[in-house]
């Protein structure tokens, strides 16, 4: 069936699935509220129709085609469904209002545009392992920067006493803030292990084409290291959490997609 029907089903499901997570989060009146589980379902059901989206984009016999908007569309794939599994036993589906409408846009923008960057069928396992470690460490800390502004709102609110709806229908902070550091450490772990297989298998990690996102990943997991240190041993949370947080996020953010941007789309079209 036509690709663009399971996409627009998709963006159908997560837009929906957006709004009445966002109607829960922020309708003051209880008995308004939508259930919890209709928000959750469609969300699920959005990621069934996005995983044949992204088959059909990524697979060919040639390899796997990792191009910008393809990789960009995965990643929002992975984050939320790390999200909606973790919902089942958490109250994280908040997150759903930022990550929902970023995953839709991912979907049309892949279609829109083509990028093509290659897997082959013969490329080392170990080199498999470390793209697939750079894509789950950049997700669970994608969700963690999502989980940082949320939690700096609620505590930005507490503090001005404006305890309003939006305020009651999340998790109460100390739990907020174990779940930040929850999704970080979980990320610091898949960025170690992604900088380890790009050690072992990549064959020169500092080549002129790899060397910007080589620095730039060692700055994010220096950065997001000395923040769970700095957590461990002096208790930082609140701002300087989500000060640390942000930064990492936005050095990762700049060495995987902003590479791939420069060398696929500026450098390829140039």
């Amino acid at each position: 069936m036509n690709g663009y029907f399971f996409a627009l089903i998709t963006v159908i499901c997560y837009l929906i699935s957006g709004l009445l997570i966002g109607l829960r989060l922020f309708n003051k009146e209880e008995a308004k509220k939508p259930a919890r589980a209709p928000g959750i379902a469609l969300g699920f059901l959005g990621l069934l129709f996005h995983a044949v989206v992204l088959y059909q984009q990524l697979i060919s016999e040639s390899g796997l085609s990792l191009g910008f908007f393809n990789s960009g569309s995965l990643v929002a794939w992975l984050v939320l469904f790390l999200v909606l599994i973790s919902s089942l036993s958490k109250p994280v589906e908040n997150l759903g209002i930022v990550i929902l409408p970023l995953a839709a846009l991912s979907v049309l923008l892949s279609l829109r545009y083509h990028s093509i960057h290659l897997l082959t069928p013969d490329t080392p396992p170990g080199l498999k392992v470390h793209v697939l470690t750079s894509l789950l460490a950049y997700s669970l800390l994608s969700m963690a920067s999502v989980q940082a502004i949320l939690l700096a709102i609620q505590d930005y609110h507490l503090r001005h006493r404006h305890p309003g709806g939006f305020i009651r229908a999340l998790p109460p902070l100390q739990t907020m803030e174990s779940l930040l550091f929850e999704m970080i450490g979980a990320g610091f772990l898949m960025l170690t292990l992604a900088l380890g297989t790009g050690v072992f298998f990549l064959e020169d990690m500092f080549a002129q084409r790899l060397v910007h996102k080589t620095v730039l990943s060692l700055i994010a997991w220096l950065v997001f290291g000395l923040l769970l240190w700095g957590r461990f041993k002096f208790g930082w949370r609140g701002k300087r959490a989500l000060i640390w947080t942000l930064s990492g996020f936005v050095v990762l953010m700049l060495a995987y997609f902003g590479s791939k941007f420069v060398i696929e789309l500026v450098l390829h079209s140039g």
